[in-house]
């Protein structure tokens, strides 16, 4: 392992005004994006869709860092020949992988998920770095609920990620670390910021034991937000205040960049919770986001499947990079939505 380099690539993942596209949806959740604009899910409007995203040249080469793929997405070619992963690298973003195999119930823990895809990761992982990818991604999935999330859940879970990313490391590729606490419920944020601790504090105890170096990781965790269904929503000050408190608490300085999720929330609240975060003082780390529905509903709805919205797509697209990557410096302002709409 040469950590150096993974340490070179982990920073620049985190680089101050960019930030990492999420653009690994599974087939069965491009499907859901896709109906919602009344596009067939086919591999070629999928293709499409995506090769639009990787040739906006303004989003792409001043504020997209990194690309997460899916893995049909990393093996496909552009209308004209050229393979989507050369269209990234052409643009300076990072070509990523996600590498998780989705969820499946934890047995004795009903209501609960558990992670899978370990089995044969290492081979694989040489075929993805074979054809460009130099990060990767895994998702945990915490459930708040009554009773959850178990220590059982949370246990096996961090336990997985940390797995995970020694492989990746061997690999000489950069683990995107991301324990997802859902914000469905209808818990408040106090609740929230308990259980990400837990998860935070079991996660990193994980990857210590696993021998897993800190300098060569991107953290991808939830903010502390209130649950979707809570009578009182937290405001931005306070969902940026108790996040930036709880990493501090939880993620060692030695961690190169945390890039967010967006977990459900609309655009523009990502955009303002990550840009408050930064009103709060110089972090320990890079801090950014890896947005996936945050950066790409808009575009999506521009685009619709017509080749003649491709550039209003792009547009679109370019925005809510533009806006993001202002936020991951603390320079975003809710005036400059206004004037491009």
């Amino acid at each position: 392992m040469n950590l150096t380099e993974l340490n070179r690539i982990a920073t620049a993942m985190v680089a101050p005004g960019k930030g990492i596209l999420a653009a690994d949806e599974s087939s069965g959740t491009i499907k859901k994006r896709f109906d919602a604009i009344g596009v067939e899910s086919t591999e070629t409007n999928r293709r499409d869709y995506r090769e639009m995203l990787f040739r906006s040249n303004e989003a792409m080469s001043q504020y997209i860092s990194g690309v997460i793929l899916y893995d049909e997405t990393i093996w496909q070619t552009a209308a004209d020949g050229t393979p989507l992963i050369k269209l990234i690298e052409s643009s300076g973003a990072i070509p990523g992988i996600k590498v998780d195999e989705g969820t499946q119930g934890l047995p004795m823990c009903p209501g609960e998920l558990v992670t899978v895809g370990l089995d044969k990761l290492a081979e694989r992982l040489k075929k993805y770095y074979e054809r460009g990818a130099r990060f990767a991604k895994w998702r945990a999935v915490i459930d708040i609920g009554s009773g959850i999330p178990s220590m059982t859940a949370i246990g096996v879970n961090a336990h997985a990620l940390a797995r995970y990313a020694a492989l990746c490391q061997a690999a000489q590729i950069v683990p995107i670390v991301e324990p997802e606490v859902l914000m469905d419920g209808d818990h408040d944020i106090d609740r929230c910021y308990d259980v990400t601790q837990r998860v935070l504090n079991k996660t990193f105890q994980e990857l210590r034991v696993q021998r897993v170096a800190l300098e060569g990781m991107v953290l991808k965790p939830n903010m502390a937000i209130s649950g979707k269904k809570c009578t009182k929503q937290a405001s931005v000050e306070e969902v940026a205040e108790k996040t930036i408190r709880l990493l501090k608490a939880c993620v060692p300085a030695a961690v190169p960049g945390i890039a967010f999720l967006s977990g459900g929330q609309s655009d523009e609240e990502a955009t303002a919770h990550l840009n408050a975060m930064h009103k709060l003082g110089p972090l320990p780390w890079g801090l950014t986001f890896s947005y996936g529905r945050a950066l790409q509903a808009a575009p999506q709805k521009a685009w619709s499947g017509k080749a003649e919205n491709v550039a209003a797509g792009q547009r679109a697209f370019s925005h809510r990079a533009r806006m993001n990557g202002l936020a991951s410096k603390g320079e975003w302002q809710s005036s400059l939505e206004k004037k491009a709409a």
